[in-house]
């Protein structure tokens, strides 16, 4: 049955009183039900006509299939670590960093928050003597991010695919994703599935902010690995209080997980601050 309640409401009220007694009395005549009775009945049989299984849904987002195949963004350096920042990182314990993590250009001094048992991995800062040849390492590591953020950036394609606001709910296949403004991950999870391609890379541009509300989740499918997706974010990103994130995070500025947080992937803040709260932090897989 198309059309709303209230319309069929109106359409039978220009019935006339003639018209009305006709059928209450035919009812009666093949029922034995008195009028009233009858009338109870016949309105109850045209609301149950109108339930909810009648009600058309709204139209599901549909992202396009791309055909241009991308490719991975070239890490280079950068990929022995886990979390690699600019200004600070710091840690509410106890969180679970697994991977390598590094500070440049700011000191050790600005490494806090982490019990001895927190990092499986090394914990490295540009004014580290020892071993021999750290600064160096985090000075090409740092200059390898900015080279693989600006690529990451700078990608295009005939066949890109705009997003914009919410990504909860959606399920997005590989190519390049571009944003001009924030997006977010709020009313439900993201999916990326790579069709089957284990070697799918997705790439999504964001020119301000990534944010995922508490508990959401972003899902693999078909043979989609974390390691080739690539999340560039113009400004900032925050993650809600359990929220768990698959990809490698390249941000201009910095990274916060809150509390119980949990990334499968990389944590790159190019110039500002990666903040922890009893999160976990796990290198992504080849």
């Amino acid at each position: 049955m198309t059309g709303s309640f209230t319309h069929y409401r109106k359409k039978a009220m220009k019935i006339d009183k003639r018209k009305a007694t006709t059928v209450l009395s035919r009812w009666r005549l093949f029922t034995g039900v008195p009028r009233k009775a009858g009338l109870i009945a016949v309105v109850f049989l045209f609301i149950a006509g109108c339930g909810e299984n009648n009600v058309t849904g709204p139209t599901p987002v549909v992202i396009p299939l791309q055909t241009t195949v991308q490719a991975a963004v070239n890490l280079q350096s950068t990929t022995v670590f886990v979390i690699l920042a600019g200004s600070l990182i710091s840690n509410i314990p106890t969180s679970a960093v697994t991977g390598d993590v590094g500070l440049s250009p700011a000191a050790r001094s600005f490494i806090t928050g982490f019990g001895l048992t927190e990092v499986t991995g090394a914990i490295y800062a540009a004014d580290d003597r020892s071993p021999a040849g750290v600064p160096a390492l985090l000075t090409a590591a740092k200059d390898d991010l900015t080279t693989a953020y600006n690529d990451a950036a700078g990608r295009t394609s005939t066949d890109m695919v705009l997003l914009s606001g919410n990504l909860g709910g959606l399920t997005l296949t590989p190519g390049l994703y571009k944003s001009t403004g924030s997006l977010e991950i709020s009313s439900g999870n993201l999916t990326f599935d790579a069709k089957g391609n284990a070697n799918a890379v997705f790439i999504i541009q964001i020119a301000s902010t990534l944010n995922t509300t508490s508990g959401r989740q972003v899902i693999l499918s078909n043979g989609a690995k974390a390691a080739n997706i690539y999340w560039q974010v113009g400004t900032s990103a925050t993650l809600g209080t359990t929220s768990v994130l698959k990809g490698n995070i390249l941000a201009d500025q910095s990274i916060s997980l809150n509390t119980g947080a949990t990334v499968e992937g990389r944590l790159f803040a190019r110039i500002g601050a990666v903040t922890l709260s009893s999160s976990t932090v796990v290198k992504p897989a080849p």
